[in-house]
């Protein structure tokens, strides 16, 4: 029996409705990364249901995989430009690239004359995008430039004082004053969190859609891992590699189907897995397939344990790894069954 990750496409739908009609711009979607982990096709589907219409994603190839699960006037934006090889990806999705070079837009321009672009500018992120001198010389291109889309990134968004968040909206601001018909997006899901000055004309949300965390969201997200075995101890006898735990008391121990292969990390400390309300701590070294779980104080065995669900979010797992939520859902490998509920139609 496989883990389990049951995705409430309602809930998706609920956070990204709530961040809509919170802002006058419009509300996309991010989708890069099979969306966090949790199905590009079935997140991205039902959202189009819900209104969405423009989605963003990293790779051409994300693209071209997401085209047939959209309806025709979606939008598919490219965050990472027009790479070498992706003309055949471009072609198939009629995706749009956000060109962060004066190459990428030389190259795109050449292959498809006639497609919509956007441009991605460099507001202090120093990662992606078009940088100021660059940005200036294109008042001089030709044929003359007819961007569809300026983006840009925040890089401490997350941290609502700090100065750079200031900083990277007055640069963008400036930065694109000589085209103020275009379109503006710099606000993914902390940016959004900022306040309507960084919400210009398009929200870019992501983690905020599977979190839950910004705007009193829900989580839509549960990870069930099942028991495969259970075992009484003595005290002394230790569990796992390394010999690292032994039980201090008579004990039961669950060895659970999942592991650092499923996204449960080798380095998590005082990580639990629940049983309702329960809390089961995780004992000896976590290995790639397999986790030990104290069940001693459980009046009955159950079937499975919960990983993420509504004792424990994403972000609690985070926090113990030292990381943040991203790489918690991101990281939830390809052995879950992923069961979907909540979608229209």
């Amino acid at each position: 029996m496989n883990p389990v990750l049951t995705i409430d496409l309602k809930a998706i739908c609920a956070n990204w409705r709530s961040l809509d009609q919170a802002s006058r711009a419009e509300c996309g979607a991010v989708v890069k990364a099979n969306a966090y982990g949790l199905g590009a096709a079935q997140v991205a589907r039902a959202l189009a249901t819900e209104g969405a219409r423009k989605f963003f994603v990293v790779l051409a190839s994300e693209a071209a995989a997401l085209r047939p699960h959209l309806p025709e006037n979606a939008e598919i934006w490219v965050f990472s430009g027009y790479m070498p090889g992706d003309a055949a990806d471009f072609k198939a999705s009629g995706a749009r690239p956000l060109l962060n070079s004066p190459a990428q837009l030389a190259a795109f321009r050449k292959d498809f004359p006639d497609a919509p672009y956007g441009l991605d500018i460099d507001s202090g992120m120093a990662r992606l995008g078009f940088e100021p001198a660059a940005l200036a010389s294109l008042a001089f291109a030709s044929p003359p430039l007819r961007p569809a889309l300026l983006t840009s990134h925040l890089a401490c968004a997350d941290t609502p004082g700090h100065a750079m968040n200031a900083t990277q909206l007055a640069s963008f601001s400036l930065l694109t004053a000589a085209m103020p018909m275009v379109p503006k997006s710099l606000a993914a899901s902390a940016g959004i969190a900022l306040g309507a000055g960084f919400h210009f004309d398009v929200l870019r949300p992501g983690i905020a859609l599977y979190t839950g965390d910004f705007a009193g969201g829900t989580l839509p997200v549960q990870a069930e891992l099942p028991i495969i075995q259970t075992r009484q101890l003595l005290p002394g006898q230790p569990v796992g590699y390394g010999a690292i735990w032994a039980a201090s008391r008579p004990s039961r121990i669950a060895t659970l189907a999942g592991g650092y292969a499923d996204g449960v990390f080798r380095s998590l400390k005082g990580l639990n897995l629940y049983c309702g309300r329960t809390p089961c701590p995780v004992v000896g070294r976590i290995s790639m397939d397999l986790i030990g779980v104290d069940i001693t104080d459980l009046g009955e065995i159950p079937d499975s344990l919960t990983l993420i669900g509504p004792q424990q979010s994403p972000g609690d797992i985070a926090a113990l790894a030292g990381t943040i939520s991203y790489e918690v859902l991101t990281a939830l490998g390809a052995r879950y069954n992923r069961v979907y509920r909540g979608a229209k139609g």
